[in-house]
């Protein structure tokens, strides 16, 4: 799984730094986190690609977040995409989609779009689901997590062979924690497998002011990629235009415990990463400042 910073700028781009936009990349999947202008260039560049099975996770509609969903779409056209792709967002979506689309021409494949409207699980898959949260912005806006599944734990075929189980279908099914029935005896999971590893979070905060919601969402997260539009000695300008300063993201993936920390969506005031990084890293070692076209990579927990 690797994560990648199409866009990290905030509300305008700047000659470093694209409209907002990250994807998770998770085998042949794509996750995106908004889709700011100039989003289709940036995955050009990061050679993400355009035929992949895809999910947009909107946090709000506001331009530096939205604009690029049109172009994006139109390429993905050219490019003869079949997959169906599938928009998730807050009340607005629907009719932000069908007003570009009625004047540019609609997608040539299937979009599924989906109005967010309370908070909770807004999709599952074998793999993973994802959850949305409410963020505390100038307009209605949506936190996203990413919570992969746990995965089966460590499988012993010695243990299983000992208890009578043949090998096949019946040892999948003790893998995946069901139990089996062999001669009138039942054998449980537990006794041929080590308990299931915990698969991997990732945490998207959107445009907001610090929230008890992304806080608790964020608990043990591999990675929280929050806003810190300003530094802290503007928090009355955050407050005033619903942001969070550098300082108060780094508390806030303190207190939830997160493995690392990925601050974006800085301000064009901010040419410079280290002034950024020096107020944060008081508060939170394991914290960086993303970049566009940066990776991460997030390993599987041992």
């Amino acid at each position: 799984m690797k994560v990648i910073f199409l866009g990290t700028s905030g509300s305008m781009p700047t000659p470093k730094r694209s409209s907002s936009s990250t994807v998770i990349k998770i085998g042949r999947d794509l996750i995106m986190f908004d889709c700011g202008e100039g989003t289709q260039r940036q995955m050009v560049k990061a050679r993400v690609g355009f035929r992949r099975d895809m999910i947009i996770l909107v946090s709000h509609l506001h331009g530096d977040h939205v604009l690029g969903i049109p172009g994006l779409l139109q390429t993905m056209s050219l490019l003869g995409r079949e997959r169906k792709l599938q928009i998730f967002g807050p009340e607005g979506l629907v009719e932000y989609i069908r007003a570009f689309s009625q004047t540019l021409g609609g997608p040539s494949f299937p979009v599924i779009l989906y109005e967010i409207r309370e908070p909770g699980e807004i999709y599952e898959d074998p793999r993973f689901k994802i959850v949305a949260v409410p963020s505390d912005h100038r307009i209605n806006g949506w936190g996203y997590g990413f919570i992969e599944e746990p995965r089966p734990g460590r499988f012993y075929p010695d243990k299983a062979r000992a208890l009578g189980v043949p090998e096949g279908p019946l040892w999948h099914k003790l893998q995946h924690g069901e139990k089996v029935e062999i001669n009138e005896k039942v054998i449980k999971s537990n006794q041929v497998t080590d308990p299931s590893r915990p698969g991997r979070k990732i945490v998207y905060s959107g445009d907001t002011r610090p929230t008890e919601s992304i806080k608790k969402l964020s608990e043990g997260a591999d990675l929280l990629i929050h806003e810190a539009t300003f530094l802290d000695e503007l928090r009355d300008r955050a407050i005033e235009d619903g942001h969070t300063t550098v300082l108060e993201a780094a508390e806030l993936a303190k207190e939830a415990g997160v493995k690392k920390l990925a601050l974006t969506h800085i301000s064009s005031r901010y040419p410079d990463n280290d002034v950024l990084l020096g107020e944060a890293i008081n508060i939170f070692k394991r914290v960086i400042i993303a970049e566009d076209l940066m990776e991460i990579d997030i390993p599987l927990p041992k």
